[in-house]
């Protein structure tokens, strides 16, 4: 499927994804992926696909980039950044909640793997972080910022 992009005759691209932010025992479930032809650390986050609720996309992601089933629970935050590319990502952060992880479940072709870092282990990798919304996310987490998952609406056709 498609990733969903406005492109408006002024040229802005925006590039709409969901992020799973997930602690269990003070670590975090990240990814370590390749982007950009760098190998960085990010949440389980991708691109809303096309016909999909954000809830649904992140539940994908999650399980494609983890193996990990998701339940989201909350939002944390909606992110608007714009990187070095030209490109404006808005980005919908979920916190919730993942289950057992899927025996032998095939992850995306551009994950390396699976991990659960603390904060502090990811501060000292900023510099491998794909982007400032990986700290940002878990930060407002960490500050308690909780919104009802029901003030988002996906109105379908």
């Amino acid at each position: 499927m498609r990733a969903c992009r406005y492109n408006p005759r002024m040229g802005l691209k925006l590039d709409v994804t969901v992020a799973a932010v997930v602690e269990r025992d003070g670590r975090f479930l990240v990814v370590q992926e390749r982007a950009a032809r760098r190998v960085v650390f990010n949440q389980p986050a991708g691109h809303l696909e096309d016909g999909e609720s954000l809830s649904e996309a992140v539940v994908r992601e999650t399980i494609e980039e983890t193996g990990y089933p998701f339940t989201p629970r909350t939002v944390t935050g909606l992110y608007l950044w714009r990187g070095a590319s030209d490109r404006t990502v808005l980005r919908i952060a979920f916190a919730g909640d993942v289950g057992e992880r899927r025996e032998g479940a095939r992850l995306d072709r551009a994950i390396v793997r699976a991990v659960w870092l603390d904060r502090d282990q990811l501060q000292a990798r900023q510099a491998e972080l794909r982007s400032p919304l990986v700290l940002r996310c878990i930060d407002d987490y960490l500050r308690g910022v909780r919104y009802p998952l029901d003030m988002l609406n996906h109105l379908r056709p």
